[in-house]
């Protein structure tokens, strides 16, 4: 019989043997040095994202508080204030960041209270943001669930209409 045809299944492939594992390793699965450890990136290179966006947002707010929104001819006009004469959830927004930079915070917040929530929701991030970049640790990221961000997209909306309903003029700009 050794000269018979014999039957052969072609979609089965022998089973490769294991590979042995090297002298002093392991296994297969140990990890290959790559070379040396990456030089630590110095505290001036870790701070330089967070300082450059405080300075930005230090140089809006002074372009801001110098540049009065409340003289005509300074800053365009919102489109959908203009167009259909419904505030959006943004007018009123520079304004209020101008009242805010000259620290009169009750003229800011009768501007439009959403952005000073943000101006301080901003200026947390920005600060746990140079503190961990100072201590060597990683950006803070805004993890939230999303039925939080549904929560904050809600009141948005609400605030938008409430402001632009006759009971809610306390909140238009």
């Amino acid at each position: 019989m050794s000269g018979e045809n014999q039957r052969v299944d072609a979609s089965r492939t022998p089973a490769a043997p294991a590979p042995a594992a090297p002298p002093g390793g392991s296994g297969p699965w140990r990890p290959v040095p790559s070379g040396p450890a990456p030089a630590p990136v110095s505290r001036v290179r870790r701070a330089a994202a967070p300082v450059l966006t405080l300075a930005g947002a230090v140089a809006a707010f002074a372009y801001v508080g110098t540049v009065d929104p409340n003289e005509p001819g300074h800053y365009p006009v919102c489109p959908l204030l203009r167009l259909t004469g419904i505030l959006c959830p943004g007018c009123g927004g520079l304004r209020s960041a101008h009242a805010f930079a000259h620290g009169d915070l009750a003229a800011a917040l009768g501007a439009n209270a959403v952005a000073v929530t943000g101006y301080f929701v901003f200026a947390g991030f920005l600060a746990l943001w140079l503190v961990r970049a100072f201590g060597g640790r990683p950006a803070p990221r805004m993890a939230l669930r999303p039925a939080y961000w549904w929560g904050i997209g809600t009141l948005v909306l609400l605030f938008s209409i409430v402001r632009n309903l006759p009971f809610g003029s306390a909140l238009a700009p």
